[in-house]
């Protein structure tokens, strides 16, 4: 449904005066509401005890079809600061969400990125892959649009967020470096990523590793048994032996490729699980950008039969 410009203004006023009260005890913060737990988790680590921060989309929970609702529409019209992906990852939350910039500062993250540092979309003609987080380097791209944001919304806290800034930065790095050795460990052979959507292609691009989604770069675009059949014969011809469910993602996909592969005697496992548009549990590890990286990478690494520590990072940091 499409909302003018009046409309929006008389909803977000009506619904934020009635949550008014609820907001006033935390006005000596910076209030950031963030649409995916990885922004979410990036404003807190440069934040830290300057912001409130709350992540619209919890654990699970898919971008691409996600539509704002009335309680969110509070949260946002009683933010300080919004931040959103951009690059069409909140395809359903695009309009509304430029239509509240008009009013407060509301920043698409992502788009911030250089474009030649862009992979196109198969999905949307003139749009980006919007999945940067997939590699720390570009992530850390995000961060530092992250920090200016609340910055420019908060300029007396600009060494602060400098200072933790920097500090996440330098964790970053540490996790990029993990995270190159860890896949390179990956014999060429078998550096094929077989996943329910196409959300690893800045991965693949990186790590050199070859993607195969079996829907497109959005989770609206359908698989249809043509899709599957092929992606079956490719199995079989090729002998890829695991493949890759998603948190955010139904395995239905998933399972028919199993089974397609196992009626033409070839079987395929589940290599295990990945995060791709959604982090993990909240005050988990893999309820942080780091956590669900880490988590990724070392799952990848180790099904593919590459090397790489039980529990990732963690060990290496310990």
């Amino acid at each position: 449904m499409t909302l003018s410009r009046r409309a929006f203004a008389a909803i977000a006023a009506s619904l934020a005066l009635a949550a008014s009260s609820g907001w006033a005890a935390a006005q000596d913060r910076v209030s950031v509401v963030a649409t995916t737990g990885m922004i979410a988790d990036a404003a807190r680590e440069v934040g830290g005890d300057m912001v409130d921060v709350q992540a619209l989309m919890g654990p699970g929970v898919d971008p691409h079809a996600y539509r704002q609702t009335r309680s969110d529409i509070v949260a946002l019209a009683n933010a300080d600061l919004v931040l959103w992906n951009g690059l069409y990852l909140e395809a359903q939350m695009e309009e509304f969400l430029l239509e509240l910039g008009r009013d407060q500062p509301v920043v698409a993250v992502a788009e911030g990125v250089p474009e030649d540092r862009l992979i196109g979309s198969a999905d949307y003609d003139g749009r980006y892959d919007p999945h940067l987080w997939m590699t720390p380097e570009l992530w850390s791209r995000v961060v530092e649009t992250v920090r200016d944001a609340l910055i420019e919304v908060r300029p007396e806290g600009a060494d602060t967020f400098t200072a933790n800034a920097e500090d996440y930065l330098s964790e970053l790095s540490d996790l990029a470096d993990y995270t190159a050795e860890a896949l390179s460990s990956v014999p060429a052979d078998r550096r094929v990523l077989v996943t329910a959507h196409d959300a690893f292609g800045y991965f693949g691009a990186a790590y050199d590793f070859e993607v195969i989604g079996i829907q497109g770069i959005s989770t609206e675009s359908e698989a249809g048994l043509r899709r599957v059949s092929e992606l079956v014969d490719l199995l079989v011809a090729r002998d890829i032996g695991a493949v890759f469910v998603e948190t955010s993602v139904s395995d239905r996909n998933i399972r028919a490729l199993i089974e397609g592969a196992a009626a033409e005697g070839h079987e395929v496992a589940i290599g295990g699980e990945l995060y791709s548009d959604a982090m993990g549990e909240p005050g988990t590890y893999r309820g942080t950008y780091v956590g669900m990286i880490d988590s990724n990478v070392t799952t990848i690494a180790r099904a593919l039969g590459g090397e790489a520590p039980e529990t990732g990072m963690q060990d290496l940091l310990n």
